[in-house]
């Protein structure tokens, strides 16, 4: 099973990554956040608006 990882950076920032059940890192978070509260809304968000995210694929038109 995944699992979210929140940890501090040398700035003092908390940064938030996804690890899948083999521990391979599967995203991490774009910035930092300054409270660790802000870092735990963001995978709040996360796991509300993943599971009825949709895949938009644009791997074709950047082709042409």
């Amino acid at each position: 099973m995944g699992k979210f990882v929140v940890s501090k950076d040398k700035a003092g920032e908390y940064r938030v990554a996804l690890k899948a059940g083999n521990g391979e890192t599967i995203a991490v978070s774009g910035e930092g956040f300054k409270t660790k509260a802000s870092a735990m809304n963001n995978i709040k968000s996360v796991q509300t608006n993943a599971a009825g995210a949709v895949i938009e694929d644009k791997s074709e038109a950047a082709a042409k």
